[in-house]
């Protein structure tokens, strides 16, 4: 079953510092991972945001495990853990 996995920057987090460590993420390993299928990065009511849809959490948890600490290093702080909801429907143009 697919999840979408909602991210919320902490207060301050910008596109800047998202743009300045994309390229760290994607020269971790292979990217985009195993298992993502959508990665969307956007702002949204003055906090910046990425949601994802992953095909299972074993997949998103196991990149997680290479991702957060890119985050840490970067000095990218989140406003709390991730929300991971199950999907229901996918709907593709």
């Amino acid at each position: 079953m697919s999840i979408l996995v909602r991210f919320t920057g902490a207060p301050g987090m910008a596109a800047e510092k998202y743009d300045e460590t994309m390229p760290r993420i994607e020269a971790s390993g292979p990217f985009p991972p195993d298992g993502l299928e959508y990665h969307v990065a956007f702002n949204a009511g003055g906090s910046f945001r990425v949601s994802e849809i992953w095909d299972s959490r074993e997949q998103f948890e196991a990149f997680g495990q290479r991702l957060m600490p890119i985050l840490a290093e970067s000095g990218i702080e989140l406003a709390g853990p991730p929300e991971v909801l199950e999907v229901h429907n996918i709907i593709k143009r």
